[in-house]
């Protein structure tokens, strides 16, 4: 998920939640379309690994993008980028 520079995009000084952080992040990448709608996110763990954070912030940060809307989790097949909602009129 973080560009190829192997640096977390987080900045554990700065004033605001790790794990609002992590979300922030994901949910810029997903409103660039990378990933697309379907596509399949990284474990909890290998999340955690990727931007250097705790497994429980990585949870926290899932949490807060099904809170939003951006993804689906499906208990024993994984996270998945939410398919962008139809308006109703």
């Amino acid at each position: 998920m973080t560009e190829g520079s192997g640096q977390s995009p987080i900045n554990p000084y700065k004033i605001a939640y790790v794990y609002m952080q992590v979300a922030d992040h994901i949910a810029e990448r997903i409103a660039k379309g990378e990933p697309g709608p379907g596509a399949r996110l990284l474990g909890e763990r290998d999340l955690a690994e990727e931007y250097g954070v705790a497994h429980l912030t990585a949870r926290r940060a899932m949490r807060e993008l099904r809170e939003r809307a951006l993804v689906v989790t499906l208990p024993a097949k994984g996270t998945f980028v939410a398919y962008p909602q139809e308006e109703t009129k």
